[in-house]
């Protein structure tokens, strides 16, 4: 999700003035940089503090820098609408039963506020995943602690955005949704999606729950499109971020090392948040595997099967309500053609 977009012939745009399927913005890369700054210098002392406050700064890099200091306010809309939710989930992932429901009912709620506000796209698109990240942490400690940075993430970052100069914002052809946003029905089989995959996990006592939801409700869009090129996207990064990861945290090395890696995985987000494809997941699935990894990297192995493995769980529920049922119920709607 982007509030920013480049000119045609921009590093984020093909020549034809759509968006590249991997561009690279060096002004942004070094926002982000700027972004990570604090984690960086944490990381030194704390390397989990100082990774998790690199977390709590990612949803402003991959937002991108807007073009007006009144529009960077926003910012700290974002960290709130990503926050809250995940200590939401963090509640609800005590009780199950009333996780697995608040999921659904989240998801059907969550395309009604998109159907009649803007704003609602930002609950639909990343407030409710959030709530699916939630669901890994049922210690309210970490889940608050979690919720706080990515807040005070949102809000240093909203300082650091307003040193940068003021822009024109660039003219772009309006978007083409349909008059009333996503379908009712849509907001069904998003709600049904999220629920199933949250039940799966509580079901077989995943002990990160919240991965396999999460993926689902991050991949699933109203358009088939966007969606299919999200779902090879998330599974390609996850990959990615995975073994970089791992090979990282192998090599044992040093604090500053780990100081360095927050700087780039920020500044790497930030630079590649326009692309078509969907790579903001590989830089969150590194900083993931640092944080879960650094102090027992003989984990590796484990860690990366239960990631990839949820992330394919969640991807195919997400394939299964988003793109499979809709065909399959086109395909019965179809009267039967003679001979």
């Amino acid at each position: 999700m982007s509030s920013t977009q480049a000119p045609a012939g921009h590093a984020g745009h093909s020549d034809r003035g759509h968006p590249a399927a991997l561009a690279w913005d060096w002004s942004a890369a070094l926002v982000g940089a700027v972004y990570a700054l604090p984690a960086a210098v944490v990381v030194l002392s704390d390397r989990s503090r100082g990774l998790a406050l690199a977390v709590g700064v990612l949803p402003a890099a991959i937002v991108g820098l807007a073009p007006t200091r009144r529009g960077r306010l926003r910012v700290v809309v974002l960290g709130v609408c990503t926050g809250l939710p995940m200590l939401l989930g963090g509640l609800l992932a005590n009780v199950p039963v009333l996780a697995v429901a608040a999921i659904g009912a989240l998801g059907f709620g969550s395309v009604l506020l998109a159907r009649r506000f803007a704003f609602g796209l930002i609950i639909m698109t990343l407030s409710l995943p959030m709530v699916g990240v939630g669901l890994s942490y049922t210690d309210l400690g970490k889940a608050a602690s979690l919720a706080g940075l990515m807040v005070l993430g949102s809000v240093f970052a909203c300082l650091v955005s307003m040193l940068w100069p003021e822009r024109a914002a660039p003219s772009s052809p309006a978007s083409a949704p349909g008059p009333t946003g996503p379908s009712l029905a849509y907001g069904g089989r998003l709600g049904a999606a999220g629920a199933t995959a949250a039940a799966i996990g509580f079901l077989l006592d995943l002990e990160h729950v919240g991965w396999a939801c999460a993926a689902t409700l991050l991949v699933m869009r109203p358009s088939a499109e966007m969606q299919r090129i999200r779902s090879v996207g998330r599974i390609l990064a996850v990959l990615v971020g995975a073994l970089v990861g791992i090979g990282l945290v192998r090599l044992t090395p040093p604090a500053f090392v780990y100081s360095l890696a927050a700087i780039a995985a920020v500044g790497g987000a930030a630079a590649t948040h326009q692309s078509r494809w969907y790579v903001t997941s590989a830089f969150t699935t590194f900083i993931a595997f640092l944080l879960l990894l650094y102090s027992d990297p003989h984990d590796a192995a484990s860690r990366f099967d239960e990631r990839v493995l949820e992330t394919l769980l969640g991807v195919g529920l997400a394939y299964a309500f988003g793109l499979g049922l809709p065909a399959l119920t086109r395909r019965r709607r179809q009267p039967d053609r003679p001979g």
